[in-house]
């Protein structure tokens, strides 16, 4: 299925350690680009969740966040007469070797380590995070496929426009090609006629003929744009493939690889550019002012579709 690289996806877990909440932002980029946002206390989490997403994700700029708090139970611990008692205890043997230790205040008091947590191992908080993180890969992959196919949506009307735009074109060429053929033998024929006022008698009639025709067929095979409206309808073939299958069509199954089907994003991109040098080739053949419009009209479609599948992962 076709995927965006831009969504947003967030999750949270809770255990009697504390939440962990993990939030992914991601937008378009060629590789695959992770940035972490995470506290000090999560940092063992970084490279399980990297290779997680790794996995997960081919392209794109992704944003790791993430947060953890603390349950209220621990607070109130902290301020319990057992805590107290024991932080009196630690309290008056520091005075017997440092007399003049001040009492702590109460934020000290609220800052201190409670022993209900005290034997939360970092890997707890790994499998929280982890926990947190799967929701969050959950929202961010059906938002990404969403959005990818509101694209691939858009990408099927702008390559239906183009399928209209070659069918006239093909219709018209016959006549256009007859029709600037006979222009070119009418002008060879005055031209002909101003070189030589006194007449062509030392040419003969066929000669004549033939050389005119031999022109006119050069001229007409400079403005043949059959070949170029065929690519471009194969061009079309294989992109509405990709768009309605998320993946290229596989030769044989040994040579389908996971690669493939990930590399949707760079495959579009290089297919328009094939696409856009056939109407470049078509401008540049072009011999009539309705060519040259649907040239242009051909090239601002398929740089439409090219900016849309940016963000294709």
């Amino acid at each position: 299925m076709i995927a965006s690289m831009t969504a947003f996806g967030s999750g949270k877990a809770t255990n009697d350690f504390g939440t962990v909440v993990v939030e992914l932002k991601s937008v378009n980029s060629r590789f695959l680009d992770l940035q972490f946002r995470i506290p000090d206390e999560l940092r063992l989490t970084e490279q399980p969740i990297r290779e997680r997403l790794s996995q997960m994700i081919k392209r794109g700029k992704v944003e790791v966040r993430a947060s953890f708090t603390k349950p209220n139970k621990e607070l109130t611990d902290r301020l319990s007469e057992q805590h107290l008692a024991r932080i009196a205890e630690q309290l008056a043997a520091a005075r017997l070797i440092l007399p003049e230790t001040a009492s702590p205040k109460i934020t000290e008091l609220l800052n201190w380590p409670s022993e209900s947590l005290a034997h939360v191992a970092p890997t707890d908080w790994n499998d929280l995070c982890m926990a947190a993180l799967e929701v969050a890969l959950a929202e961010m992959k059906s938002s990404r496929q969403r959005e990818g196919s509101r694209l691939a949506d858009a990408m099927k009307t702008s390559a239906a426009e183009i399928d209209n735009i070659i069918d006239e074109m093909g219709k018209h060429l016959p006549a256009l090609m007859l029709s600037h053929q006979e222009r070119m033998a009418q002008k060879l024929h005055d031209t002909l006629n101003k070189a030589f006022p006194n007449g062509l008698s030392h040419i003969s009639g066929q000669e004549t003929f033939e050389r005119i025709a031999a022109e006119s067929s050069l001229f007409s095979m400079r403005i043949d744009v059959a070949e170029e409206l065929a690519r471009l309808k194969s061009h079309l073939s294989e992109l509405v493939y990709l768009l309605s299958h998320g993946q290229a069509p596989k030769q044989a199954k040994a040579n389908s690889t996971k690669t493939e089907a990930g590399s949707i994003g760079k495959r579009l991109d290089f297919l328009f550019q094939e696409m856009n040098r056939e109407a470049n080739t078509l401008g540049s053949k072009s011999a009539s002012i309705e060519m040259t419009r649907a040239s242009m009209d051909l090239k601002l479609l398929i740089e439409q579709m090219r900016e849309q599948a940016q963000n294709i992962e």
